[in-house]
């Protein structure tokens, strides 16, 4: 599933493409044809991200939201679009560009309440300049459940996905089966300090990168990671390798059915 600042970067691009232009907005498959309908013909005034959702604006004051979910897919491109192929939700025509969302989990019209609404379920999104982390924070301090599942939650942190979320960790010397309640202020806010640099830099270069210049390829003498998911990470991935700081075998469990990545030396319970 796409972590945050993937959807940054989409809502980033897809606004370059098409704010402030009058939209063709249809559905090739069908299953959104009424939506479509909504908002075809009007100005397209704002993309926004909040975390993993993704609200596109129209000047009728509706909102196309949409979650990817594990399958989504966007696909942005100049000039007139091609014939549709495959299963295309959504598709968006300006005179000189185009989109086509696959896949989504979520692909949804509201009214401009029913958006606002949405996003007060969100937790803040350390990619936002107007996130509110103390919110993240009051819930973090007084819950028992482990800071690698607290992390995943899309209520106390949004954008952090299972990347993120081990590699902050590890930046930080913490066990991800810590509890909430005993992570202090001070550990709280290097992390969350940590994620708005990560997630931002990540919004813009379309990848996930976490070593510290230190220890990556040519300060180490290493090799560059190879992996479909590209950038250079500390545990995410790296079950039964070395770590890259202390040797020690990167472990790898399930938490609430994900992955989860860690060192046990430099991660200590």
């Amino acid at each position: 599933m796409p972590e945050g600042n993937v959807i940054h970067n989409q809502a980033r691009r897809l606004s370059r493409a098409f704010k402030g232009k009058d939209v063709f907005v249809d559905s090739p498959q069908g299953r959104f044809d009424a939506g479509a309908r909504q908002v075809s013909g009007h100005r397209l005034t704002s993309v926004q991200a909040f975390g993993k959702h993704l609200y596109i604006g129209f000047d009728n004051q509706l909102w196309v939201h949409v979650h990817l979910g594990l399958f989504g897919k966007w696909q942005i491109g100049r000039g007139q679009a091609p014939e549709p192929r495959g299963l295309i939700r959504v598709r968006i025509q300006s005179a000189d560009h185009y989109a086509e969302l696959r896949g989504p989990t979520v692909c949804e019209v509201l009214t401009d309440g029913q958006m606002h609404q949405s996003i007060t379920r969100i937790g803040p999104d350390p990619i936002r300049a107007d996130a509110d982390p103390s919110r993240a924070w009051e819930r973090i301090r007084k819950s028992s459940s482990a800071i690698g599942s607290l992390l995943m939650d899309q209520r106390v942190f949004a954008g952090v996905g299972n990347i993120y979320r081990a590699e902050v960790l590890f930046r930080h010397n913490i066990s991800p089966f810590r509890p909430g309640s005993k992570i202090t202020r001070a550990q709280f806010d290097a992390i969350w300090a940590d994620l708005v640099v990560l997630m931002t830099h990540g919004s813009k270069t379309g990848r996930i990168d976490t070593v510290r210049e230190e220890h990556g390829p040519d300060a180490m003498g290493r090799a560059a990671r190879v992996d479909r998911h590209g950038g250079e990470v500390y545990v995410y991935r790296r079950a039964d390798m070395p770590c890259l700081l202390c040797g020690t075998v990167i472990r790898l469990a399930d938490m609430q059915g994900r992955n989860l990545y860690w060192c046990p030396r430099c991660q200590r319970r």
